[in-house]
């Protein structure tokens, strides 16, 4: 059982110092763009499936609530928690629509569309995408390898391995990350 610890805990600090430093770039350039919108009064709508549901619901929380500091709530939607709409869109017209129908309903030119896929393939996180596409609205994307995913979205943020955990692991990481950015960005004084 200690091996098998302490091989998990190396492949997961592996994995997650791999993927922070590979997308330091464009993890800077993400909180700009989150911290820009939410200036501007826009607002962020993330989602994603299972695991991914659970980190969009979770990074929401930070955003909506705190992450670190006591400031105004920041406005962002986990299109993930509404059990109601989610089962009348999978009911009505299929779950690949989940996403996409709440996008255009909720989303608006200025606003930021984060999807959460940790293969890059959730056809209902792709069809989120292209439905904010359609709206000019910014899109990111987490997912582990690629997929089409990262071949869609404005930003992508990719982790370098096959493991569903690892890739769940830096997700979160990479959004606690993004929310200490834009806190920083947004109430500088806070800091000092």
């Amino acid at each position: 059982m200690r091996e098998i610890i302490q091989k998990i805990l190396k492949e997961s600090i592996d994995v997650k110092s791999r993927s922070i430093k590979k997308n330091i770039d464009r993890i800077i350039s993400g909180a700009d763009r989150i911290a820009t919108s939410l200036a501007a009064g826009h607002k962020i709508l993330i989602f994603g499936n299972g695991g991914s549901a659970a980190d969009a619901q979770h990074i929401t929380a930070e955003f909506v609530n705190r992450y670190k500091i006591e400031r105004p709530p920041l406005a962002a939607i986990a299109l993930t928690t509404d059990t109601s709409i989610i089962t009348s869109i999978g009911n009505d017209y299929q779950f690949d629509d989940i996403f996409a129908k709440q996008v255009h309903a909720l989303g608006k030119k200025g606003d930021i569309a984060w999807g959460i896929s940790t293969s890059g393939n959730s056809k209902n996180v792709i069809e989120g995408v292209k439905a904010a596409k359609k709206n000019g609205i910014f899109s990111f994307g987490m997912t582990g390898r690629g997929g089409h995913l990262a071949k869609l979205v404005d930003l992508a943020f990719r982790v370098e391995s096959d493991t569903t955990a690892r890739i769940q692991e830096v997700h979160i990481t990479l959004g606690h990350i993004l929310c200490n950015l834009v806190d920083r960005i947004l109430f500088p004084d806070q800091f000092k």
